[in-house]
């Protein structure tokens, strides 16, 4: 697992949060916040774990604060990728209160969905530790999140796998079905790619397998094989192409996975299905 701690370029925070922002408040703004609080009422607050697990998504909740207080002031005492414990502060604030209350909910959302992403990774990575494999993402994720989510799987100690349609060619039983064959997909990629985009090609048999092979792809999705298949499926690859399991991989299933020698194993429910890290913003007197 890499020591790095990879940083979301502070302009996609921004677009993110805006788009949040804009969401929950609308055209009238906080109508709560608003009718309760003086105007000029100062406030300051802390962010506070609730549970274990990996801190991911602080940025997104310094941005929320300050794109409705630029002038707030914001102090980050737990950085991204730290295990965290109940009860740890990991940032405290001070600022207009409103703008407090306003940021509240959506930077608890990020901070929440994040962290889980992050922490749900790191269980993987933490059992699959001592083989070759890496623990990676897919292209399940929530619409409009998926920078944010890969790169939280990132600070979870995994890998984000392609991040969309345009960054790599993924030949699934769909296209290899309307293409003809393995043979013929894998050909007309090459041909239409170029020589900097990799070919991946899933296969979920082991002839399919040995097409693929043949057919000079540089991946094969190794797709809801047991382990058993997937070390035979290894053996046959022999270093000729990255092997990356896939399907119905969960904590119970994935050390046996990784034992049977892939390289990759990808799991989409580390950015689909991943529990929130229950995080909360305290007032402080």
């Amino acid at each position: 697992m890499s020591t790095d701690r990879p940083k979301l370029p502070q302009i996609e925070i921004e677009r993110l949060v805006r788009i949040a922002l804009e969401e929950d408040l609308g055209m009238a703004g906080d109508l709560t916040s608003d009718a309760a609080i003086d105007a000029n009422a100062l406030a300051r607050a802390a962010f506070v774990a609730r549970g274990d697990g990996i801190l991911a998504g602080i940025e997104f909740a310094r941005e929320a604060v300050r794109q409705l207080d630029p002038g707030a002031q914001f102090d980050v005492r737990i950085v991204d990728g730290t295990a965290i414990k109940r009860g740890d502060v990991v940032a405290e604030v001070q600022g207009n209160a409103r703008a407090l209350l306003a940021a509240e909910r959506n930077a608890l959302n990020f901070l929440t969905h994040l962290s889980g992403v992050a922490t749900l990774t790191r269980r993987y990575v933490d059992a699959v530790a001592g083989t070759k494999a890496h623990i990676a993402a897919t292209r399940k994720t929530l619409p409009g999140l998926r920078s944010a989510q890969k790169w939280a799987v990132r600070i979870g100690g995994g890998e984000p796998h392609r991040y969309g349609l345009f960054d790599a060619v993924l030949l699934k039983d769909n296209h290899l079905a309307a293409s003809g064959s393995i043979t013929k997909a894998i050909a007309r990629a090459r041909a239409y790619a170029g020589h900097m985009a990799k070919v991946a090609c899933e296969v979920d048999r082991l002839d399919q397998l040995d097409e693929a092979l043949a057919a000079g792809v540089d991946s094969v999705l190794l797709d809801n094989m047991d382990p058993p298949t997937l070390a035979e499926a290894v053996k046959r690859t022999a270093g000729r192409a990255i092997t990356e399991a896939s399907g119905g991989v969960s904590l119970d299933t994935v050390r046996a996975i990784a034992e049977a020698g892939v390289d990759v194993i990808s799991i989409g429910r580390i950015t689909h299905s991943a529990p929130v890290l229950d995080l909360a913003l305290d007032w402080r007197e």
